[in-house]
């Protein structure tokens, strides 16, 4: 089934070239059939990117969805044309009414920033809110994840020595859950982030349940009861040159910055990065639209509670 996305988005092009099966509003207005109503709050900069990573995804699976977009209206996208943003996005006054199948919280590049010091943190804790009556399950990612643990149950974060930048090894601490039925023993994902929960306040919460996790990057995958809530701490998103893209950013600007873990073919910067974690990325999704948002959600989207 294809992903259901807004007339001329710019993602569009770069799916169908990679053969992912895309549908636009004008043609899904022939096809009687309810997609999935899934919400991306897109907190980070490179907003058109994001978009395409995440469309990848959630247009891998049988099941019909329909992608739209939030922005915040108390922060204004400085590294995305302004047209763009008025063409695809939404602010939260025009959706708060809405109810949606599922919703994606992005990181943002916040994390070294107290929470409240972010200048749409309260609007943010409004949507995270909202989510909890108006989503059928939520998915909140790297300094959302964050984000969403420091709101609801008070966790703290805590900085790292270091950068963790790279591709880190992952076992299942749960081996029943079905977010990660088909799962490999030891999986991939990509980390970058300056800061950390810690295991002990998690795992101090009755709520709350680890999922998976690594030695070396920490807590990977949480989730409430019944999954309306997941917190993911990685970015398993990331399209295979994304590391490689934030290194030579860093790099250039002089910036204290070490060459991402096992993504260097031979750990040579001068070499082409592989792509360790794309099956992985793409099974947690398929597994949340099928597990936590399709078979979860009322035909009767409005009966959503």
């Amino acid at each position: 089934m294809p992903i259901k996305i807004p007339n001329d988005l710019p993602a569009t092009e770069t799916l169908n070239n990679e053969n992912i099966f895309v549908i636009t509003e004008t043609r899904a207005l022939t096809q009687d059939i309810r997609p999935l109503r899934i919400l991306l709050l897109n907190l980070m900069p490179t907003k058109i990117a994001t978009e395409t990573q995440f469309a990848r995804l959630l247009g891998n699976t049988p099941l019909q969805v329909k992608l739209e977009f939030l922005q915040t209206a108390t922060h204004k996208a400085t590294h995305t044309d302004e047209q763009h943003m008025i063409d695809f996005y939404k602010t939260f006054d025009e959706i708060k009414n809405e109810k949606y199948d599922g919703m994606i919280i992005t990181g943002a590049p916040v994390e070294l920033m107290d929470f409240e010091a972010v200048n749409y943190w309260e609007e943010l804790c409004k949507i995270m809110d909202w989510s909890r009556t108006h989503v059928t399950s939520t998915v909140h990612i790297c300094w959302a994840a964050q984000a969403a643990l420091y709101h609801y149950y008070g966790v703290k974060k805590i900085s790292l020595p270091e950068k963790l930048f790279g591709i880190y090894e992952h076992t299942a601490d749960y081996k029943q859950s079905i977010l990660l039925r088909g799962f490999d023993d030891v999986f991939m994902a990509p980390h970058s982030r300056h800061t950390a929960i810690l295991r002990e306040d998690i795992e101090a919460i009755p709520e709350l349940k680890i999922l998976a996790s690594s030695k070396e990057a920490g807590v990977y995958i949480i989730t409430t009861d019944r999954g309306r809530q997941i917190f993911v701490t990685g970015h398993p998103e990331y399209d295979t040159d994304t590391l490689k893209k934030e290194y030579l950013r860093d790099k250039a600007a002089g910036e204290p910055i070490s060459i991402p873990k096992n993504y260097f073919e031979d750990n040579d910067d001068k070499k082409q990065p592989i792509n360790s974690w794309r099956s992985a990325a793409n099974l947690l999704y398929s597994n949340w639209l099928n597990y936590f948002v399709y078979q979860t959600t009322p035909y009767n989207i409005e009966e959503i509670q």
